[in-house]
């Protein structure tokens, strides 16, 4: 019981100082890119912060693996992520569940990109960093999986708005990436997978939400049906989304389990 307690409140210290630390700050400018850049760069760095902190408490004892495999685990991550973005637009673009219906000049793209980027970083380092590896060392990994797993559908909130299908999307899309973390062992191989997701799908083609003021290259547009592409969420809503992330966990949890056989 005094494990369950010290483990419950040094979460919820960790995760409720990292909200209330940002929201403290004020971001000045009126350019959107780079209002954006520092939106999303302030919760990095207070995540980062609260991280160091909370390693030096816990003696060193619970670390996030960055370095291992960096190499391989960073490309593993790319190819997945381009892999699984590249299938799913494609599928819903050449089955007309998806169409390019224009173009948009998007002013400082690359600011844009960087700042997703960051985004990515810092829900990875929130959900499979320190609150994943403190759970995992304190009790096993399918109770880390389970609670960051609730904490990575919260964050995706707007999700339950679009239906179920989303939801489920959001949920496989977790367990999937815990799968590839756990399998390269290093947080890169989330993070990069994760990234191309949301740079390519949000950016590029505009069929991945992000927050509201996120622009995109390309303007698409979404049949109504409501299995394969449900109008206005587009690629997330969609079910072949759900096929590819449990392709995905399947191929990872494989994986895992065959290097830990090994």
């Amino acid at each position: 019981m005094k494990k369950l307690s010290s483990t419950i409140l040094k979460i919820a210290v960790f995760f409720i100082g990292w909200i209330m630390l940002p929201g403290r700050i004020d971001i000045p400018s009126s350019q959107p890119a780079i209002w954006r850049f520092f939106a999303e760069m302030i919760p990095l760095v207070a995540l980062l912060l609260f991280t160091v902190v909370f390693y030096l408490i816990e003696k060193k004892s619970v670390s996030i693996p960055i370095k291992e495999n960096i190499g391989k685990g960073t490309l593993t991550g790319i190819v997945t992520g381009a892999l699984w973005i590249g299938a799913a637009s494609s599928i819903l673009l050449i089955s007309k569940q998806l169409e390019i219906t224009g173009k948009n000049e998007v002013s400082l793209l690359w600011l844009w990109i960087l700042s997703a980027f960051l985004n990515v970083i810092m829900q990875e380092l929130l959900v499979r960093g320190y609150i994943y590896q403190l759970l995992k060392k304190q009790y096993n990994i399918p109770a880390a999986v389970i609670v960051t797993t609730a904490i990575f559908t919260l964050l995706h909130g707007g999700a339950f708005e679009a239906g179920i299908i989303p939801v489920i999307n959001v949920v496989t899309m977790s367990l999937f990436a815990t799968a590839i973390y756990e399998s390269e062992k290093t947080i890169l191989a989330p993070i990069m997978a994760h990234a191309i997701w949301n740079i390519i799908g949000a950016l590029i083609l505009g069929g991945v939400s992000l927050a509201d003021d996120y622009p995109s290259v390309l303007n698409m547009t979404a049949s109504a049906n409501k299995l394969l592409s449900d109008g206005a969420y587009k690629i997330e809503a969609s079910i072949v989304v759900t096929i590819l992330n449990l392709t995905l966990l399947g191929i990872f949890y494989l994986r895992c389990r065959s290097r830990i056989t090994r």
